[in-house]
């Protein structure tokens, strides 16, 4: 998963495109950009010290990623919030990939990332309960990173690229009606851990279609 980072882009070259990507999505996962807003590229090129070449290109991508929408005349804008039944069908989809990458990630994990993945797991643990209520934004990243880590360790390229569009919606609306981790989820994620470490296919599959399910359950209370 590319690295988000919020400050001006520092130096020039043939990734400022990329990095100009990584600044706008930055701004939409936290919500500097809310569903709806307009998004004037002078704008972006004056805050992040660029040319407006790159940010177009970065607001193409965005565009195919469905996290943006560019009208003739008018520019661009952030993709409206999406409805119950579009979350429904980003579900549909997770249910159909995330079970299958976590059999895969049992099936194919290296000794070192799965310890790697442990403590991970572990620090998300003790992060949630040093406070009694969590914010979402300050667990959005990191849930993210676990989910990723997993599609990565599965070896299957198209699914890391497919969850990494999957996830930008899930963090944006979690974020926008302020979503709480919950000690469910977090027990969640360790048992997906425990069966990946224990390299079962059958229970990680069955675990992270477990979460998957109850996640969606949580969500719905959003709408």
């Amino acid at each position: 998963m590319r690295q988000r980072r919020v400050t001006a882009l520092p130096v020039r070259g043939p990734k400022l495109a990329d990095e100009a990507y990584d600044l706008i999505l930055d701004q939409l996962i936290t919500l500097k950009l809310p569903p709806g807003a307009r998004i004037t590229v002078d704008e972006l090129a004056r805050q992040f010290g660029i040319s407006q070449t790159p940010i177009r290109e970065a607001l193409g991508r965005l565009k195919s990623d469905g996290l943006v929408t560019k009208t003739h005349l008018i520019g661009y804008r952030v993709t409206p919030q999406w409805t119950r039944e579009q979350f429904q069908q980003l579900y549909e989809i997770r249910l159909l990939l995330e079970p299958a990458a976590a059999r895969l990630a049992a099936a194919k994990i290296s000794s070192q990332d799965a310890g790697s993945l442990e403590r991970f797991v572990s620090d998300m643990e003790q992060a949630v309960s040093d406070e009694k209520r969590v914010n979402y934004g300050h667990f959005a990243l990191h849930d993210s990173e676990f989910h990723d880590r997993i599609a990565r360790a599965s070896g299957n390229e198209l699914i890391v690229d497919a969850l990494s569009r999957l996830h930008a919606h899930m963090h944006i609306f979690r974020l926008y009606f302020h979503a709480w981790v919950t000690e469910s989820a977090i027990a969640e994620h360790e048992a997906i851990v425990a069966a990946i470490v224990a390299r079962n296919p059958d229970e990680a599959e069955h675990a992270m279609r477990s979460h998957i399910e109850e996640s969606w359950n949580r969500l719905q209370k959003g709408f």
